[in-house]
This record gives C-alpha cells, sequence and structure tokens, in this order.
C-alpha cells in the first residue's frame, strides 16, 4: 500500500511478515480455463530438475489454462512423432506440451513443442540455449512466457520477480524485512531488514535495483539499494516525511513526497547530482507518485478539493495539476500500466477499499476486487495483471492478491500463519 498517504492521513494498516515460500491460491474466473497437458520432459542423465513441472505452475496459476494431472495422462511422449492425437482429445485437452532435456558439455539444453490437439498442427517449437544446472527453473518460466504468449497473444510474466515487505513478531519485538522472490514465490531472499517500518519499495527500470522508505535517527529516508552487490545508498533524508519513490523511465530520478516544512508535496530528485525540485506547490496533503511511461507527467494523490482523488501534472510544471478520477468518494494509490493508457487505483467507498483500474481515455474506473481493506496496487510488466495487498478475512493480518484486469482471474497468496505480506512491487522485464 502506499504507506505516505495513509500515515499522513492518520490511517493506520498492519505490517505483514514474509515467509519461506508463498502459498498462491487461483480462485474465482467467469472464463473456464482452457486445457492444456504439459507431458513430463524426458530427462537425459545427470539433468535431476523436472523443467515442465515449474511450466506447468506458471500456465496453472495464471488462471487461463488447468493442466491435466500427469497420474491421468495416457502416454508421456517427448517428440512430436510420439504424439497420438486421439489419447488426448479423449481426456479433452487443447493444447499439448512435450519436450527433453540433456546434458551437453556441462550445460543442459531443453527443447520443447506445443501442439495442437485437435488440427495436430505444430504451434511452437523452441530449443532454449544451453544454461547451467542451477538455471533451470528460469528456463521453465521462459518457456510458460512463450506458451502464454502464443496462446493468449499477451506477453507472459513468469519470469519476472516480486519484491514485497514482510515484519514478524510484536511489539519492541517486531522486525521487518524486504523480500525479493520469483513471481512464483520461490527463492525469497531478504535484500533489507530493520526494527522499523520499511515500506514502498519500488523497482528501477532495469530491474537492478530497488528504492523504498526506511526510519532512520528518529525520520523517514528513502534508499535505493543495488541487488547485485547488496550496495545501499541513503538519497534523502529530511524532517517531515520522506516518503514514496517513483522512477522515472529513464532511470536518472526519482518522483517523492517532503514535507520539510510540515506541508507534504511531489518533488523530484536528480540521482546524479542530488539537485531536487519541487513540482507541486499546495497546502493540501500530495502524495503517492507514478511516473508515466513516456516520462512527461506524473499522477499523484491529493485532498486539494476536500477528499483524497488523483490528480496529473507535467513533469516540467508547466501546468497546474488536473484532477482525473470523480467516481467515487475517494481514489488513492495510482499507479500507470505499462502503456501508459491505465491507471490502477484504490477506491474508497463507505469504508470499503478496492481495486480498480481506470481508463485514462474514457475517464471510467472498474473495480476489480471486493475489499475491504485492498490496497497498493502494482502492475505486472505485461499490463494484464495485479499484485496488490489486502487484509486476511479472519482479520488476523495482510496477505497479497492478484487479479487481472478483466477481473476474471483471481489469486491469493499467503505467507505462513500468524504472518503477513504487504507492499508489493512487481518487477519490469529484464532489460
Amino acid at each position: 500500500m502506499d504507506h505516505k498517504y495513509l500515515i499522513l492521513f492518520g490511517m493506520m494498516f498492519l505490517c505483514g511478515s514474509a515467509q519461506a515460500q508463498l502459498r498462491i491460491t487461483v480462485t474465482g474466473g467467469k472464463a473456464a480455463p482452457q486445457p492444456i497437458a504439459v507431458v513430463p520432459f524426458r530427462e537425459g542423465a545427470g539433468v535431476g530438475f523436472d523443467v515442465s513441472k515449474v511450466v506447468q505452475g506458471d500456465l496453472n496459476r495464471s488462471g487461463l489454462f488447468k493442466t491435466l494431472p500427469r497420474s491421468e495422462m495416457l502416454a508421456k511422449p517427448s517428440l512430436p512423432a510420439e504424439v497420438h492425437y486421439q489419447n488426448w482429445r479423449v481426456l479433452g485437452m487443447n493444447d499439448l506440451v512435450i519436450g527433453s532435456e540433456e546434458v551437453i558439455n556441462g550445460k543442459v539444453s531443453v527443447q520443447f513443442y506445443l501442439l495442437d490437439v485437435f488440427s495436430g498442427q505444430q504451434l511452437l517449437a523452441f530449443r532454449m540455449p544451453p544454461i547451467s544446472p542451477s538455471e533451470l527453473r528460469y528456463v521453465g518460466h521462459r518457456i510458460a512466457d512463450l506458451i502464454y504468449k502464443k496462446l493468449t497473444g499477451v506477453n507472459g510474466y513468469f519470469d519476472t520477480q516480486i519484491a514485497y515487505v514482510e515484519a514478524s513478531g510484536l511489539g519492541e519485538d517486531r522486525t521487518f524485512k524486504l523480500v525479493v522472490a520469483d513471481s512464483d514465490g520461490e527463492f525469497p531472499h531478504t535484500v533489507a531488514s530493520s526494527a522499523h517500518p520499511l515500506v514502498s519499495p519500488a523497482w528501477s527500470p532495469d530491474r537492478k535495483k530497488l528504492a523504498f522508505t526506511g526510519f532512520e535517527d528518529g525520520r523517514w529516508a528513502i534508499f535505493i539499494e543495488t541487488l547485485a552487490t547488496g550496495r545501499l545508498r541513503k538519497v534523502i533524508s529530511l524532517p517531515g516525511v520522506d516518503t514514496g519513490a517513483a522512477w522515472s523511465p529513464n532511470g536518472g530520478q526519482l518522483a517523492v513526497t517532503l514535507a520539510p516544512k510540515g506541508i507534504s508535496n511531489i518533488y523530484i530528485i536528480d540521482l546524479k547530482t542530488g539537485h531536487r525540485r519541487q513540482l507541486t506547490h499546495d497546502s493540501s496533503i500530495d502524495t503517492g507518485a507514478s511516473w508515466s511511461p513516456n516520462g512527461e507527467s506524473i499522477v499523484f494523490t491529493s485532498d486539494r478539493d476536500g477528499s483524497p482523488q488523483i490528480f496529473e501534472i507535467p513533469v516540467d510544471g508547466s501546468a497546474p495539476p488536473e484532477r482525473l478520477t470523480f467516481q467515487g468518494q475517494k481514489n488513492m494509490n495510482p499507479e500507470f500500466s505499462p502503456d501508459g493508457k491505465n491507471l490502477a487505483l484504490v477506491q474508497e467507498d463507505n469504508g470499503k477499499y478496492c481495486i480498480g483500474v481506470m481508463n485514462l481515455e474514457t475517464g471510467v474506473i472498474k473495480l476489480l476486487t471486493a475489499g475491504p481493506v485492498d490496497t497498493g496496487p502494482s502492475f505486472a510488466p505485461n499490463g494484464e495483471i495485479l499484485i496488490y495487498e489486502r487484509d486476511r478475512s479472519d482479520a488476523s493480518g495482510t496477505n497479497l492478491g492478484i487479479v487481472s484486469t478483466d477481473g476474471v482471474v483471481h489469486e491469493t497468496i499467503k505467507g505462513p500463519p500468524g504472518k503477513d505480506l504487504q507492499d508489493p512491487a512487481w518487477s519490469p522485464y529484464i532489460g
């Protein structure tokens, strides 16, 4: 969630604690998932990793596909010539994925095929570049991305990462961690930890750094961590509230919320020179910036019209802020979609907080979740999926949710019992 905004308006939400591995459950959906069989890839001697299991898991979690259990397969071919299509038609499959893995000079080569069961035609065939055995999970994600793109026409999002905040313990023993994991929750690792809150992680456009807000020496501060080296840089720490970094598309600037004189406004910080420029000038609360993909404007939340709403302002400050949202009592936490055509946001009506998407051309907001407290949406890099923070139904804390922008696919990502997850951010594609 956008803690800058919630803190400034005196709202309180439970912080969360991370887990060794996320547990993902797909629920809901108006459209029936498409049946597909992912046959176990034939493993050559010495491989020792089931790439097809990763592919199967990714496609299942998307909510758009339902994979056939291996125990129900009548055969397990690895080449198109070995496929008897009638076997798969009897099982009601639309598509079939087969493949093989073999070790060549210490590296593993993976080949796969995507076949149309009804036509008997080959839709896709690819031999992945040989890689080390330790990277086979990522090959599985890339294969799933290729299949997803071929069958849906939309880029996949499996070979990406998520960042989120985890907190554990109570009172003085409460600790916070900033965690990065694969899109399926595997291989989580802590990149920062503190006895004080860590909030609002934001990925750099090249996916190499994370900006986040922490608490140091009695005040909020904005940090950037280089993930490959662990190098931590403090960007700014001033009296008042310093929160919520949003990267410019070229990675050279941050849009942040600063309140050096007790009045919060949006500022732009040049990361090379450290120069900061005030973009908004108002006595209201301006916070929660998001940079447009073309770099020309910034959206943010402001109560300048009496209630929190979303405004847009040119980055060069050449025009005053323009209000964008008029539907719903309150709208906040804006984030541009990767193509710049939509905004993800949180809409509040009668105490219920829901995730929505606004079409910037029409101004129409479509609500995707039912609340009661869903916050902090972040787009996957394909623009078709959102990750967000949600309260658990038993009021024991928070977990993460995933929803498609058409509202059809819903997933729940839960941590271990007694632990909460919050502030998710989806990474860009690898540059």
